[in-house]
């Protein structure tokens, strides 16, 4: 992870730059983890203190707030980076205690 800033207008303009700087997987958002699906091998869990967010980059919607968006930049102890989208603060309290605390810094 490099020290430059980096700031993007759009959801789609983050998302490109991030992948062009490796960050290529799908992560998805679950109660008490993330989901890393690999093709057609089985999901892997990775729970909270097996990932680390490097970047966070939050949008709102101009016409609403349902098009409120937050963008993660993560690495999982694996080595892999990617990215995970979930909508702004609606889902917080789907999660565990563990992943609030983890994430809720950046909602």
């Amino acid at each position: 992870m490099d020290d430059k800033q980096y700031s993007y207008d759009t959801l789609t303009e983050a998302i490109n730059g991030l992948k062009q700087r490796g960050y290529t997987h799908d992560f998805e958002l679950e109660f008490d983890a993330i989901i890393h699906r690999r093709g057609q091998d089985t999901p892997v869990r990775y729970k909270h203190d097996e990932f680390e967010v490097h970047e966070v980059y939050r949008f709102e919607g101009m016409s609403s707030t349902d098009d409120n968006s937050v963008l993660f930049a993560i690495e999982n102890k694996e080595g892999h980076r990617g990215l995970l989208i979930d909508a702004y603060g609606v889902y917080a309290e789907k999660l565990s205690e563990d992943m609030i605390r983890k994430l809720k810094i950046y909602y």
